[in-house]
């Protein structure tokens, strides 16, 4: 036997050893209706999702197996407590129907998914989670509360003014707190803080809806926030709830009334213990805030002589602030917000600024957008500032408005 002969044998007996090569599979992008761990849903049998990854071509899922547990460190241990399907024989990755225990409102649930493929089986994937909402009315503690009436300085005409609504809430927490989470409907738009710090992301929220067939809300996490003494602010814009035109087409553009809050914080403690706050008659609230009007038609105006420092905050003097109302239930449905709320994408600058012979400035983006300007003046106290915005220029470089109907 020559030398070539037993190097090829010898490459052989390596190979055997080996075996075959596993393709590598992943399990990622795994969803709950759709969402990335989703916040409230209030679907008793969610569905599930993910997808398949490999190095290979050609691979199929012929099985799956999901594991769904109460707590992220069962789910560790491989634990389904709250279901466990087993290995099920299917090719079906998309909007698996959740066949477990019942879903109790306002737990969180976490989550992952192995499968079986023609070419090999995957590991577990990374975990996930969601956590369910209120699932009626009878889950709500909360009262709808507001202004039920225009307050001085506005005015109800074609060419409506409502100033922004105020209202905050001071509670103390006297145990250990294990996880905390607020359901927010904020009627036509709300931003939300706790002891000062903004909750979430989102902008222009909750979306907007036929507020006759449905109101939604949002849910949060805010047990980081939450401290011994705290507090709740909540600022509520007109959105399209309170119609700003009240006298401009009233057949095509309907008004719902003035804006309103309901919300529930349910803190749950490590004892086992719970507790909510709810919006009733012991929040407070003012209009003499720095928004002074708020609309989709006319924009907003905002008047820093009028800053609110600290209401947000505890220990704020709200002394001289009107009691809140307890206001009609809209006759939407109320219902979790079951889309991702609008969020800030991209910041860009202008491509130019240029000065006028009458002392304004042109601020050209460079492309057609949404968003806000975003400042530092050098201003002066009593001095008004106007923004206004157009798509194109007139040939004297200044702002094409013929466009604009009132």
């Amino acid at each position: 036997m020559n030398k070539k002969i037993l190097i090829l044998s010898f490459l052989s007996v390596l190979f055997l050893a080996a075996g075959p090569i596993r393709a590598a599979i992943d399990v990622t992008n795994l969803r709950t209706e759709q969402l990335k761990n989703p916040s409230g849903i209030d679907t008793r049998q969610p569905r599930l999702g993910w997808r398949i990854e490999s190095n290979e071509q050609n691979v199929m899922q012929t099985a799956y197996h999901i594991l769904v547990a109460s707590s992220p460190e069962l789910l560790a241990q491989g634990k389904g407590d709250m279901w466990d399907s087993g290995k099920v024989e299917t090719d079906a990755s998309q909007w698996i129907t959740y066949q477990g225990e019942n879903l109790k409102r306002n737990a969180p649930y976490f989550w992952k998914v192995k499968v079986y493929t023609n070419k090999g089986e995957s590991d577990w994937s990374s975990p996930a989670f969601w956590s369910m909402g209120l699932f009626n009315e009878a889950d709500w503690q909360g009262q709808w509360i507001g202004l039920d009436r225009a307050a001085p300085g506005d005015s109800e005409t074609q060419w409506s003014r409502l100033a922004a609504r105020y209202l905050r809430k001071e509670f103390a927490l006297k145990k250990e707190i294990k996880r905390a989470t607020v359901h927010i409907a904020g009627m036509g738009l709300y931003e939300l803080f706790i002891n000062g710090q903004r909750i979430g992301d989102q902008v222009l929220a909750p979306a907007p809806t036929d507020y006759r067939k449905t109101i939604l809300y949002n849910t949060y996490d805010v047990t980081s926030q939450l401290q011994q003494e705290n507090a709740i602010g909540v600022t509520l814009g007109n959105g399209r709830f309170y119609t700003m035109r009240q006298n401009y087409k009233p057949y095509k553009i309907p008004t719902f009334g003035y804006p309103k809050l309901r919300l529930n914080l349910i803190v749950e403690y490590a004892d086992g213990s719970k507790e909510t706050i709810a919006t009733n008659t012991s929040w407070k609230l003012t209009t003499e805030g720095p928004v002074r009007s708020n609309n989709e038609y006319d924009g907003e105006e905002y008047d820093a002589r009028l800053e609110l420092s600290g209401w947000n905050k505890n220990g704020f003097d709200d002394s001289k602030w009107l009691t809140a109302d307890v206001m009609t239930t809209p006759a939407g449905k109320l219902t979790v917000q079951s889309n991702p709320n609008l969020r800030i994408q991209e910041e860009i600058k202008p491509v130019s600024i240029t000065e006028r012979p009458d002392g304004k400035y042109i601020i050209d983006m460079g492309q057609n957008m949404v968003g806000w300007m975003d400042i530092d003046l050098k201003g002066k106290k009593d001095q008004p500032i106007t923004m206004t915005f157009a798509e194109i220029l007139k040939e004297d470089g200044s702002l094409y408005l013929d466009n604009l109907r009132t």
